[in-house]
């Protein structure tokens, strides 16, 4: 048994001919977050504090989707979510519509903390948030150029896209996929030597979605979820990993099965989510990582107590 960390800036149709001013900036962020992580998690803080500093590392970088890089709605805004949770205890909070909130996932820990609620969207969660003295900025810090030409993009096309990143040039440069390229939800979880487990999620959603629209993200049991045996964060989209139950399905298999992490990741991601729509990172209460996806890639990186470290963006490897 030992600590173990991962992390993603999501899963999708990740061109391998991504240009590399394109690629690096994002694999710097990973390293980067990833070593804000491992800092954290030998300093003694708890998994907990661990994946919200990641998660808050990559809310700030505006080449993912989440916080500074949120993707917008229908109507040109942004739309926040995001959810944290506790294995232990299996104590979670999340939040669904932010337009000010710097880092959503501060908030969605303080909805754990400080209110009887599990989640809180919208208005209400906007309100919460002034009476908790958390930072807020104004909506517009949050709309990128990038973002208007992608909605601009996904308007002409009329469609709602689950690319967050620039759009490909070329037709080849990617499988068909009805323009769907990467996805950038942000997400990170980490187990330290006693086995304690956490998870935190975020992300803007998806290009040109609808008003109002949540995704997987602050949903309990789908994009996010922990217990006493691992920690889950996925990406991809949102409305698959719903319905496949992505995050509960890996816990249940290793609970009622006896699948081992790897095993239960693997088996949620190729039989269960529908193909090319998910990835996600988890860890296990003794330490082992997993990180698969079905999609082209998946922006991911983890480290662990006996020394391995990978930052990755194409391939299904998993580390240990």
């Amino acid at each position: 048994m030992g600590w173990a960390i991962a992390l993603h800036g999501g899963a999708g149709d990740i061109p391998r001919s991504l240009p590399p001013e394109r690629r690096q900036p994002r694999e710097a962020a990973l390293r980067h977050s990833l070593q804000v992580g491992v800092a954290a998690i030998k300093a003694g803080r708890s998994p907990l504090d661990v994946v919200e500093l990641v998660v808050r590392e990559l809310e700030d970088h505006p080449h993912f989707n989440a916080g500074r890089g949120s993707v917008l709605t229908s109507g040109g805004t942004v739309e926040m979510e995001a959810c944290i949770m506790d294995g232990n205890t299996k104590r979670c909070g999340a939040v669904s519509g932010l337009t000010t909130v710097k880092n959503a996932i501060s908030l969605a820990r303080l909805v754990m903390e400080k209110t009887p609620h599990i989640y809180l969207g919208f208005d209400g969660a906007e309100a919460f948030a002034r009476d908790q003295g958390v930072e807020t900025i104004e909506s517009s810090h949050f709309i990128t150029p990038e973002n208007i030409e992608r909605l601009k993009q996904a308007k002409e096309a009329n469609r709602v896209q689950i690319d967050y990143t620039e759009p490909l040039t070329k037709v080849e440069e990617a499988p068909p996929s009805n323009g769907d390229s990467q996805l950038g939800t942000v997400g990170c979880v980490a187990v330290d030597g006693k086995g304690n487990l956490a998870t935190a999620t975020s992300t803007g959603g998806l290009v040109n979605k609808m008003v109002g629209r949540i995704g997987d993200t602050p949903i309990i049991g789908a994009g996010t979820y922990a217990n006493k045996l691992c920690a889950v964060s996925a990406t991809g989209k949102g409305e698959a990993i719903i319905q496949a139950t992505v995050g509960r399905d890996v816990a249940a298999l290793m609970e009622y099965k006896g699948l081992s992490l790897k095993e239960a990741a693997k088996y949620v991601i190729e039989e269960c989510a529908p193909s090319r729509t998910a990835g996600l990172v988890a860890v296990s209460a003794t330490g082992d990582v997993a990180m698969p996806f079905n999609t082209v890639g998946m922006f991911r990186a983890c480290a662990t107590e006996d020394g391995y470290t990978e930052v990755a963006i194409w391939d299904d490897e998993t580390c240990g």
